[in-house]
């Protein structure tokens, strides 16, 4: 019988808790230690757990644990030295997105943990996620071009505000969120993307100069097809249309229909679906719809930490039994190379063209 990983959790804020929940779950798993600056927060999550060893720093950690992996759940500007930290230290590593805040930093990550031979998984939670797998299945069969159109939207007040400025000192919402939505777009299409246009808005001086709190940009595909993605974080942002998820293609759409009860800063509903609603463009001689359209349930969706169990028990996989990440690092890279294209347009004014690698 395999003996459990013994992991760290780094970073004990929102994905931290829910991922340390996951691991405390799943009996192939063994935290080793709790990680966080905060003193407050890894022991409030500590307590919660029962009662885990607690360090300041993963340098501390590791110097006082012997750990097979690193679980890393801090602000994106950190992810890049501590996972380059974890892999020195010959750990598996989990990290939440983005891999890193540069593409060139990102292929150096993947490098390492080829050499290392270590595996290394990157937080996309909607690629667990049986419903929005479903929503991507569906369209893939809507024809081509496909026109992806989505956005989330957070007015968000209190400690979520306080969290967004902090991630908008090195990220904008356009990068921080758009990896997940433009690598659904990629899965979508399946075809290369070789252009993208950006526009972005600086709406409060409370962010750093050359920063914005809402951006929004349109990706185009090799294969004709279109998408757009819209963020936007802060109080002065709409409930209005905050959560849009919706696919035209020449065979007619799929759309997320039921926007999610709460408010748009409420992380338990970004990744909730309710309802599919599949469109479907057969018409008869007198130019009237024959298909009723069909509306999909999602029963028994999981909520946030049954996805973060889900992605736990997929890295548990990689690491046991040498599941292939090659082409999810890929996909990881390339979707950072998309939103980091954005910015750079966002900042030049213009079109950027991509170059995406096989």
């Amino acid at each position: 019988m395999n003996k459990p990983v013994e992991i760290l959790v780094v970073g004990c804020g929102n994905m931290g808790s829910s991922h340390a929940r996951a691991y405390h779950e799943l009996k192939d798993f063994e935290i080793a230690g709790l990680v966080s600056r905060s003193e407050e927060s890894r022991g409030r999550l500590s307590e919660a757990l029962g009662g885990y060893p607690t360090f300041s720093s993963l340098q501390e950690a590791l110097q006082n644990s012997e750990v097979d992996a690193v679980s890393i759940n801090t602000y994106p500007d950190s992810h890049a030295p501590l996972v380059r930290q974890a892999l020195q230290a010959n750990c598996h590593v989990f990290v939440e997105k983005p891999l890193a805040t540069t593409v060139e930093e990102a292929e150096e990550l993947v490098a390492l943990a080829i050499q290392r031979q270590k595996a290394l998984m990157v937080g996309y939670i909607l690629r667990v996620h049986p419903a929005w797998m479903r929503f991507v299945q569906i369209a893939q069969k809507l024809g081509k071009p496909l026109v992806m159109r989505m956005n989330l939207n957070q007015q968000s007040s209190g400690r979520e505000w306080y969290t967004h400025k902090q991630l908008m000192n090195s990220m904008s919402p356009l990068v921080d969120c758009g990896v997940h939505y433009v690598d659904i777009m990629c899965m979508m299409t399946g075809a290369r993307p070789i252009s993208v246009h950006a526009i972005g808005a600086r709406l409060t001086d409370e962010i750093p100069e050359g920063m914005y709190n809402y951006g929004q940009l349109q990706v185009r595909f090799d294969d004709g097809s279109i998408g757009w993605y819209e963020a936007g974080w802060g109080p002065m942002m709409s409930e209005t249309a905050f959560f849009i998820k919706d696919v035209i293609g020449p065979e007619g759409s799929v759309s997320i229909s039921d926007v999610p009860e709460g408010d748009s800063d409420d992380i338990e509903g970004h990744t909730k679906t309710g309802v599919l609603r599949r469109h479907y463009n057969i018409v008869d001689g007198e130019g009237r719809f024959l298909h009723p359209d069909a509306f999909i349930d999602i029963e028994n969706e999981p909520d946030h930490d049954g996805l973060c169990l889900l992605e736990q028990e997929l890295f548990l996989k990689a690491i046991r039994e040498g599941l292939d990440l090659t082409t999810h690092l890929k996909d990881a890279v390339n979707s950072l190379k998309i939103v980091l294209a954005a910015d750079a347009s966002i900042r030049l004014g213009k079109v950027v063209e991509i170059e995406i690698k096989d």
